[in-house]
């Protein structure tokens, strides 16, 4: 059985996540508490059920430090089990959850901030043992399903790659295991004809990549990444995000994330792309 377990900030996705993992024909429970986690899985495993995804949120306190525990106790049952962290910043959770007039579960009678930092600081120990973390600070509901759907789906591969745009004025994507600057190259933003274009348009593409430099790089950061892909199968490792930027996330990091994203899929890697900044400008 393949197994994982949806956790995270409050606030930051987690009912999102396991309805696209609904979608993708996952058996989905959300709200479990960690200590009912083998009764379940030795149920389902009866009922012959494949994949299984459990929501786990702070509610569950004390037993979250358990899950390790929890996975070792099923292994004869579970494959390699996952954790899927989902975070955001104070700022982005404190906008979401006033818009729902929702309480986060640590706030009880004290300040919002207050109850999402007590939060934070219980989640640490789960959020270090995560097989994949993803930062939604900035990203859409659309933007976290394909993330979810690069990861999850079952026409995965051994690895799935995801390439992810994005502008430095914007800052670092958290989530990423390795992050390149594309700031060296030739700017559209200063040409007038392709500054109102992104890096999706065959003009702004072309600009960019004809640069020596562009073909320099995407060869050594292509020859880069198939050596290390190589030690993350070996190591377990299924999921991999790099990220690509360059000022504002529109232009040059666009352009070089769609070229090695080519690149990476004919040498017979999953990937997929994120294009975190565009219309942010």
């Amino acid at each position: 059985m393949d197994l994982v377990v949806i956790t995270g900030m409050s606030g930051a996705g987690r009912r999102t996540a396991s309805h696209v993992m609904e979608d993708l024909g996952w058996y989905v429970v959300d709200n479990l508490p960690p200590a009912m986690l083998s009764a379940l899985i030795t149920y389902l495993s009866e009922e012959r059920i494949e994949r299984v995804a459990v929501g786990l949120d702070v509610r569950s306190r004390g037993d979250l430090e358990q899950i390790p525990n929890f996975f070792e106790a099923m292994s004869p049952l579970v494959g390699s089990p996952q954790i899927l962290f989902l975070e955001a910043d104070d700022a982005e959770i404190v906008r979401r959850q006033e818009s729902s007039r929702r309480p986060v579960p640590l706030q009880g009678g004290g300040r919002l901030l207050e109850g999402i930092q007590a939060e934070r600081r219980m989640m640490s120990a789960l959020r270090a043992t995560a097989d994949l973390v993803i930062d939604t600070t900035s990203l859409t509901v659309h933007q976290l399903g394909a993330r979810i759907v690069a990861a999850f789906s079952s026409d995965q591969a051994d690895l799935a790659v995801t390439v992810i745009s994005f502008g430095f004025k914007n800052g670092l994507p958290l989530d990423a295991d390795m992050v390149v600057d594309v700031r060296f190259l030739p700017n559209p933003h200063w040409v007038a004809d392709l500054r109102p274009q992104t890096g999706l348009s065959a003009a702004v593409s072309a600009y960019v990549l004809k640069s020596e430099l562009a073909g320099d790089f995407l060869d050594q950061l292509e020859k880069l990444l198939l050596t290390t892909t190589k030690g993350y199968v070996t190591e377990g490792k299924r999921l991999v995000a790099l990220a690509v930027g360059c000022t504002g996330g529109k232009h040059r990091s666009v352009a070089m994330a769609e070229a090695l994203s080519t690149r990476l899929r004919a040498a017979g890697l999953a990937v997929s792309v994120v294009h975190r900044d565009l219309g942010r400008e």
